[in-house]
């Protein structure tokens, strides 16, 4: 093959790669449990605005927005709303953007009475 149909694919695939933005994911959430009103911090990669918008507990059918106290690159720290019942929930992110998405994360809370 030719070097000038193989280097534009080539320019084209690292160009799509480049203007994809990295995905955020958090990875540990410390304490894992608290009540309304605490402070939970998670860590993890890619979590500054604009890739996380909104954060959310969720447990499949209810979801909850979350008080971001503080956001940076690689950690969140948010207040447990006075709205969330007991219970174990995923945290759930909205990414920002020209296609904003609702994201599962793979990280649990338990909220306690």
């Amino acid at each position: 093959m030719r070097w000038s149909v193989i280097l534009p694919l080539l320019l084209a695939a690292g160009a799509a790669l480049f203007a994809q933005q990295a995905m955020p994911r958090m990875t540990v959430v410390e304490p894992t449990n608290g009540k309304a009103g605490d402070i939970l911090a998670v860590t993890g990669e890619n979590l500054a605005k604009p890739p996380v918008e909104k954060v959310y507990l969720t447990d499949g059918k209810v979801d909850i927005e979350v008080q971001v106290t503080e956001q940076a690159a690689t950690s969140i720290k948010f207040k447990i709303p006075a709205k969330a019942k007991p219970g174990r929930f995923s945290l759930m992110i909205l990414t920002g953007g020209k296609d904003p998405r609702l994201i599962e994360q793979p990280v649990k809370v338990t909220v306690e009475e």
